[in-house]
């Protein structure tokens, strides 16, 4: 459900709100355009095309644009804050382990970075894991090894605690696929020129990894294992599928998951993972259970360890000895996303420290950088806005009264989420251990998945946060019916304070309902107002809803970004669904702004055409092919040419704003474009 280029919404703090710019510019980057290129033939190369032509990405990347440039801001933002607690005398954290935050978050940073002593320490951080793996003798350690590395490790059988589908105000476990080292089962499975040559490189880097922790006959190893990963492939189910809440709601009991997946030691695992008296559970991928129980005993003993040998060493590959973070870079990096550098070790130590202690350092980074009228700012407009949304739903002519009413009901129990959490999570428990880098990871790990494995059988925390305020991203929860915005994302520089209504609009107002119209996207809408998966439509409205996504469906699978590729249009589907309600609301509103008077022209624009205009760069992208690749397979966002250009193909007002044509190559006849919402 979330919104990895929610790039524009700084600009909502900045002002006031959206109306009244204060002075006659557009605040559209006009050296981006391509004057070559007509908005009537392909609205993002009009507003991008120059952009495109003359930005090079950079090495350490595999697509840049606005998103990626706000993530680094962000990045150096934390990187300030980190050194400079990094700074002050650690010799305390040696001895205590339970010491303040503020050391625990120098010394986790700082163990990550010292790439020396890291160096220095070669294979030996590993050497208590693998050991683990060493002394499995039965299937049933097997079971208690896997369970246990729950937190730290991308194990067959994944767990995770969230509100139960059919009753939200209670958390229950799950278990989803996982275990593949590679993005997803179709880099094993499908016989594909690129998919094909991605895995003739994983096998190289799995015999890397063998050779290089002295396993005797790396390449035999690695086939074995490469073997393994494509038989638990085999039993993945794809991403579509994995898109239907109805059909990955499977509650059982312990007893009955034991019948369905027999040959397993479940109780061993769970009591591994800490959820013992668990009274039922979801399964979200049941035919993968039984496929994987199966695995579990046909597949020998030997194979299994080799083979988590091998995910423990490719996972931490970053905390060992330089041939190993190369190793891993050569294939994760540079093979699967067209990377040309690694990204520099501190922005690495970022990520790796907000992972661990988030919100510790959310703190610091709210305190600094997201003053408090802000936030109050913020949830003014976002509540004008979620009004438009209600006033839209009253306009549809394709949806009942009754339906209609019930749309409302639920967006009436949206809980918006801005900035920050109200209460910040205590990790007074977690040790950390300076010069440990790798015991750090597997610690803050495990502590992460106790917190979790802790909710099970508990009311639901709804002021609990799935992202800290220094991310730079944003989602809709449908089990908890809310919206969340992170201060990260709310924050210049992408905002202009000279920029006009029509541009803020275009790029800030649609992203803002577009994450809205993720509760009424093919996922969203099948949960009520209270999170609860509910049908609370009627037969006819719920067809006439799927009719028009077939029609989504249908448009997006026509383009091609790559030579022989096309989009994915069910898996891209509710993305889809928000870009294109996202902007038709946004331009109502827009309109409505106006009080029934003609914007003026500035920049050689109307209002109407500036509000496309900065639509189009609100997305603005480029990705090296390995990356374009990798998202066509996985990721449920179209590729930004394609979010720009295929909403504004089926609004009325984009052909009404620049008079397209039959002819122009983003003509569509009226009766053919796609409404919703």
């Amino acid at each position: 459900m979330k919104l990895f280029r929610l790039l524009h919404l700084a600009a909502l703090l900045l002002s006031a709100g959206l109306a009244h710019s204060a002075a006659p510019t557009s605040g559209l980057d006009l050296a981006g355009f391509d004057a070559k290129v007509r908005a009537q033939d392909d609205l993002f190369l009009a507003a991008n095309g120059a952009w495109v032509s003359k930005t090079a990405i950079p090495a350490d990347k595999a697509e840049y644009g606005s998103f990626y440039q706000l993530r680094d801001l962000s990045d150096q933002r934390v990187r300030a804050i980190v050194e400079a607690l990094a700074a002050k005398p650690q010799d305390k954290v040696a001895k205590d382990a339970t010491s303040g935050v503020e050391q625990k978050i120098a010394a986790f940073y700082g163990s990550y970075t010292n790439v020396a002593a890291i160096d220095k320490a070669g294979l030996a951080p590993a050497k208590a894991m693998l050991a683990s793996i060493d002394a499995i003798k039965t299937p049933t350690d097997l079971a208690r090894w896997l369970g246990n590395a729950q937190g730290s490790l991308n194990t067959p059988v994944a767990l995770w605690v969230m509100p139960d589908f059919k009753e939200p105000g209670i958390n229950r476990a799950l278990t989803w696929q996982g275990g593949i080292g590679m993005p997803d089962r179709d880099y094993y499975l499908k016989d594909d020129d690129k998919l094909s040559q991605a895995r003739k490189a994983y096998f190289g880097y799995l015999t890397t990894l063998a050779k290089l922790s002295g396993t005797k006959d790396p390449a035999a190893v690695a086939t074995r294992v490469l073997a393994l990963e494509k038989r638990i492939a085999e039993a993945h189910w794809d991403k579509v599928e994995n898109r239907n809440p109805v059909k990955t709601y499977n509650p059982m009991t312990p007893a009955e998951l034991a019948k369905a997946a027999p040959g397993f030691d479940w109780a061993a695992f769970m009591d591994a993972a800490q959820l013992q008296g668990v009274d039922r559970l979801s399964i979200s991928q049941p035919s993968t259970l039984t496929a994987l129980a199966k695995m579990f005993n046909e597949v020998p003993l030997a194979d299994w360890k080799a083979y988590l040998k091998l995910r423990v060493l490719d996972e931490n590959a970053e905390l060992l000895p330089k041939a190993y973070r190369e190793a891993r870079f050569a294939f994760h990096g540079n093979v699967l996303t067209g990377a040309k550098e690694e990204k520099p070790r501190w922005q690495k130590g970022i990520a790796e420290v907000n992972g661990a202690l988030g919100e510790a350092i959310g703190q610091v980074y709210v305190a600094q950088h997201f003053p408090p009228v802000y936030k109050t700012r913020m949830v003014e407009l976002v509540g004008n806005l979620m009004k438009a949304y209600g006033d839209s739903i009253d306009g549809l002519s394709w949806m009942t009264p009754a339906t209609k009413a019930a749309a409302k009901e639920k967006l009436g129990k949206y809980m918006v989420k801005i900035g920050y959490p109200d209460a910040w999570r205590d990790y007074s428990a977690l040790e950390v251990r300076a010069g440990d880098a790798f015991g750090n990871r597997a610690r803050s790990g495990r502590f992460e998945w106790e917190r979790i494995a802790s909710r099970v059988g508990k009311p639901v925390d709804r002021a609990e946060w799935g992202m800290t305020p220094q991310t730079v991203n944003a989602y809709y929860n449908p089990s908890m019916n809310e919206i969340v915005f992170p201060a990260a994302i709310l924050q210049p520089p992408f905002f202009d304070m000279a920029a006009d209504d029509a541009v803020n609009y275009g790029a800030i107002g649609a992203v803002i309902w577009h994450e809205i119209s993720h509760g009424f996207d093919d996922q969203g809408s099948q949960f009520d107002g209270d999170g609860a998966l509910r049908n609370w439509w009627s037969d006819a409205d719920r067809k006439a809803f799927e009719k028009v996504g077939a029609q989504l469906v249908a448009q997006y699978e026509k383009y091609e970004p790559l030579p022989g590729k096309t989009v994915n249009g069910k898996l891209t589907l509710g993305e889809n669904i928000a870009d294109l309600s996202g902007l038709q609301i946004a331009y109502k509103a827009y309109l409505g702004s106006l009080g029934g008077k003609p914007a003026a022209v500035i920049d050689g624009y109307t209002g109407e055409q500036r509000f496309f205009m900065g639509w189009s760069q609100a997305w603005r992208s480029k990705q090296r092919d390995e990356r374009a690749m990798q998202n066509l397979t996985v990721d449920p966002h179209s590729p930004a040419k394609f979010r720009a250009n295929g909403a504004a193909v089926n609004h009325d007002g984009f052909h009404e704003a620049f008079g397209t044509k039959p002819g122009d190559q983003m003509f569509k006849a009226s009766e053919e474009r796609i409404r919703i919402w």
